[in-house]
């Protein structure tokens, strides 16, 4: 996302305004500034290899610059890793295979910016080498690969912070905080809008480009000829590989949407056209679905109007994006302000037991927050339990098109009640040699 490049001093410039709206004292705010920006020492700083450089992939590593080595790098296309390997130095080793970066022993924190199918395998694969590790959203390409993940992590004792920032910029935090503290009154529905899914098609075959390593970057996904627009970034318009807006915006703007109604959804429906154009995009178009969850909220999800959150209770309205936070509860700030220790994390798995954040730089510094857990072997702010659950929420959408008909969940065992077609869509078939297990 643009954003995500954007320069680090502006970055922090347009959330320290909003903190200030918050009522945080400027002096905080000052302080975290200062100490994101300062390098770590030699001495305390870990080896750290990226997987998979193209687009997303070298912002983060760029990121974890401030606070590790950049002792690795690895992508299956040759001219990505070479090119990496300019921009970060020729110190990094580079490889073609993630599973020879995992073996290194000077490599102690992973991050991953590979396309969505490859995200659960190589995490697993990194926490059981003893790896910590930051994770591109979506966290998942299906719910049963949230479900054994988590458990990977949990068994491992592994940090892993997903790169759902939103969770760390002031103005999503703001609006979370304003909802669950009640500013709204209570919360009634909630409206996000995600943006449209690329159409296109048919697309060309071709031969694979000798510097791709093709039958490893399809990994557990149908073998298929290779096609030019399935590779890079718009595989995010296939659901072999990915699952749209749904997945894309969604496992952003659904993640903060569920951190505000803090609930889980018991019922979905959705309404959709599914393309057939033969070896063209087959994500959704014209899409919207509605959640109803288990404390009464609805949810409706659509790709047709202005992209954010509105968040709707008995006693107001605020709407969020990447640009404001707005409402006559953020007005009201300037006179009735948060206090900083209002703020809180939420664990999805125990909704009732918030966790304090810690630090000010937990709040606005996504990176710097996973190597405070790091080293603190605490839980981050975008942590696998709750990314699971989000990008779990967008699943169910993505599956509620695909079958064609309204569906009941079941949170707690994470299963559609009595219907088999469904729950067929939790998991698919893994190509052989590529298996996560």
């Amino acid at each position: 996302m643009p954003i995500e490049a954007t320069n680090r001093r502006d970055f922090l410039k347009s959330t320290s305004a909003t903190a200030l709206a918050a009522g945080l004292v400027p002096s905080m705010v000052h302080s975290t500034a200062t100490a994101e920006e300062k390098p770590r020492s030699p001495n305390a700083r870990l080896g750290v290899g990226g997987v998979g450089l193209r687009y997303q992939g070298s912002v983060i590593t760029h990121k974890a610059q401030l606070y590790g080595d950049i002792v690795a790098l690895c992508d299956v296309d040759r001219h990505v890793r070479e090119q990496a390997r300019a921009a970060f130095g020729s110190t990094p080793r580079i490889f073609e295979d993630y599973r020879d970066l995992l073996k290194r022993d000077d490599v102690d924190v992973v991050l991953i910016g590979t396309p969505d199918h490859w995200h659960t395998k190589m995490v697993i694969d990194a926490c059981r080498a003893g790896k910590d590790v930051y994770c591109e959203k979506p966290l998942t390409l299906t719910v049963d690969e949230g479900k054994l993940l988590t458990k990977v992590v949990e068994e491992t004792g592994r940090v892993v912070q997903v790169g759902s920032w939103q969770r760390s910029d002031h103005r999503f935090r703001t609006a979370i905080e304003l909802v669950r503290q009640g500013r709204i009154g209570e919360l009634q529905q909630v409206e996000v809008v995600l943006g449209k899914n690329e159409t296109g098609g048919p697309f060309e075959h071709r031969r694979p480009p000798s510097n791709l390593n093709w039958d490893m970057w399809q990994g557990q996904t149908p073998e298929v000829p290779y096609i030019e627009e399935r590779c890079h970034y718009t595989f995010r318009w296939w659901y072999e590989y990915s699952g749209g807006q749904m997945t894309d915006w969604g496992a952003h703007h659904l993640d903060i949407a569920q951190w505000g109604i803090n609930s889980l959804p018991v019922e979905i429906e959705s309404s959709a056209k599914l393309p057939t154009v033969k070896d063209g995009y087959n994500v959704a178009i014209d899409f919207f679905a509605k959640y109803r969850y288990a404390n009464g909220v609805e949810m409706t999800v659509s790709d047709t109007g202005r992209n954010g959150i509105m968040f709707t209770g008995s006693e107001g309205r605020l709407f969020v994006n990447r640009g404001a936070v707005s409402g006559k509860p953020v007005e009201d700030l300037a006179t009735n302000p948060l206090r900083r220790e209002d703020f809180n994390i939420y664990d999805f798995d125990n909704l009732d037991r918030p966790e304090r954040a810690g630090k000010l730089d937990a709040i606005i510094n996504h990176m710097g927050n996973f190597f405070d857990c790091v080293e603190s072997r605490r839980k981050p702010i975008s942590d696998v339990h709750s990314q699971h659950r989000s990008v779990s929420t967008c699943h169910l959408g993505n599956i509620s098109m695909r079958v064609g008909r309204p569906l009941k969940w079941d949170p707690e065992k994470q299963e559609f009640p009595d219907d088999a077609e469904a729950n067929s869509w939790l998991s698919r078939e893994q190509r052989s040699g590529y298996e996560i297990v």
